[in-house]
C-alpha cells in the first residue's frame, strides 16, 4: 500500500470545494448533537468566508475532497480550529495527515505552539489529541458550550503557563 501521503493531497480550498467541505463538516459533527444539546461549533462557522480568507485547507484523494482543516494563525500559536474527515475516509490516518500538516504550518509560520479547543463531550478527540502530545491548558464554558483548550509545542520551547 502506497503512503497516505502519496495517496492523498493537501492544498488551499477554493470556492469549488464548499459544498464538499460543508456536507463533511456537517457528517463529522451530526453525531455529536445529541451528546452536547446542540450544534457543535464548527457547524455554525461560515465557510465561505473562511476559504476567502484562505483559511481552509482540504485533503482530496483522486480528486474527492476526504478532510477538512481550518488553520488561523495567532500572535503567538496556530489556533487549528477544525479537522474533519469524510465517514468514508475514516480510519485510515487522514485527520493524523492534517494534523502534521498543521503542525508544518505553523512552524512554516515562525510558531512554536499549535492550540485547539474541543467541546467537553468529545471525549475520543481529547483522548486523541492527548495521545498526540496535546496538553489540555485550562476549560471554560463559552457561549454555553463546555469547552477544553489544549495546546502542543511544535518548536523547542516550553509551552507558556
Amino acid at each position: 500500500m502506497a503512503s497516505l501521503a502519496s495517496e492523498h493531497r493537501l492544498r488551499p480550498a477554493t470556492l469549488d470545494d464548499l459544498a464538499a467541505v460543508e456536507e463533511i463538516v456537517r457528517a463529522a459533527y451530526s453525531p455529536y448533537i445529541s451528546r452536547i444539546g446542540r450544534s457543535p461549533g464548527p457547524m455554525l462557522d461560515d465557510y465561505r468566508a473562511l476559504i476567502e480568507d484562505r483559511r481552509a485547507h482540504v485533503a482530496e484523494r483522486g480528486g474527492v475532497v476526504q478532510g477538512v482543516l481550518v488553520l488561523i494563525p495567532q500572535a503567538d500559536a496556530m489556533l487549528l480550529d477544525n479537522v474533519a474527515v469524510a465517514p468514508a475516509a475514516r480510519g485510515q490516518g487522514l485527520g493524523r495527515l492534517m494534523l502534521a500538516f498543521a503542525e508544518s504550518a505553523a512552524v512554516e509560520a515562525g510558531l512554536s505552539f499549535i492550540k485547539l479547543c474541543t467541546n467537553e463531550a468529545m471525549t475520543e478527540n481529547i483522548e486523541l489529541y492527548s495521545r498526540l502530545g496535546y496538553a489540555v491548558t485550562h476549560k471554560a464554558e463559552e457561549k454555553g458550550l463546555r469547552r477544553v483548550y489544549m495546546i502542543k509545542p511544535v518548536g523547542v520551547a516550553a509551552p507558556p503557563l
